[in-house]
């Protein structure tokens, strides 16, 4: 058990890093005190630019396959592998150890992102497969209405039915996919009321059924 203990403490905290933040020390500044208020890659690009939006994009995704694809092979100095321990197992523990540091990152008073940049990297090291689908309906409901939040969540929704499709006998998996679309509703509730309330931000240049006049 401690190479469990060990290897998800270790993608937590690498999780814990973010982007933004970490990009941001370069400029002076905290992007939880901008825009949204939200530390993730779409407030930094609203705020910063999409250079810095860009960036923060690939470290928090790029976590993410660190976390997955390398940390629960690798070898650490006193910490033997345990037979005991599913290697299958121990893939999933990491890789929702990597997302909920980037939610709750123990670096920054547990004020993080929403998860779903890190979610994408854990998704392509766990089956590359499921990428497209989850991605295609972000992009997707993005066009179609506008809102980030809700294209995430639904996305969420996708990678489960994905999952289903793709690989029906990988139950682990498939509750694996279900425990993130859950997660990023959590994480997204905040967008649910103020759509709720009309007072949501859209991403006017990529709506499609934008107002022509605004």
């Amino acid at each position: 058990m401690l190479e469990l203990g060990v290897k998800t403490l270790i993608a937590y905290l690498v999780g814990a890093l973010l982007g933004s933040l970490l990009l941001g020390r370069s400029r002076g500044i905290d992007v939880r005190t901008l825009g949204s208020g939200n530390a993730g890659a779409t407030n930094a690009m609203r705020t910063q630019g999409r250079l810095f939006g860009f960036l923060v994009l690939c470290i928090d995704i790029g976590k993410g396959l660190l976390a997955v694809w390398w940390l629960p092979t690798a070898l650490l100095p006193g910490i033997a592998a345990d037979p005991g321990v599913s290697r299958e197992w121990l893939t999933l523990a990491c890789a929702l150890a990597v997302i909920v540091g980037h939610v709750y990152p123990v670096w920054y008073g547990f004020r993080g992102g929403k998860g779903f940049a890190t979610v994408i990297g854990v998704i392509a090291a766990l089956d590359l497969k499921l990428v497209a689908p989850l991605v295609l309906c972000w992009l997707a409901v993005l066009l179609l209405t506008g809102y980030v939040g809700l294209a995430t969540m639904l996305a969420g929704i996708a990678l489960i039915l994905a999952a289903r499709c793709i690989e029906p006998d990988n139950l682990p998996l498939l509750g694996f996919c279900a425990l993130l679309a859950a997660l990023l509703v959590f994480t997204h509730r905040g967008n649910i009321v103020r759509m709720w309330a009309g007072n949501e931000n859209r991403v006017r240049r990529l709506w499609l059924f934008r107002s022509r006049t605004i």
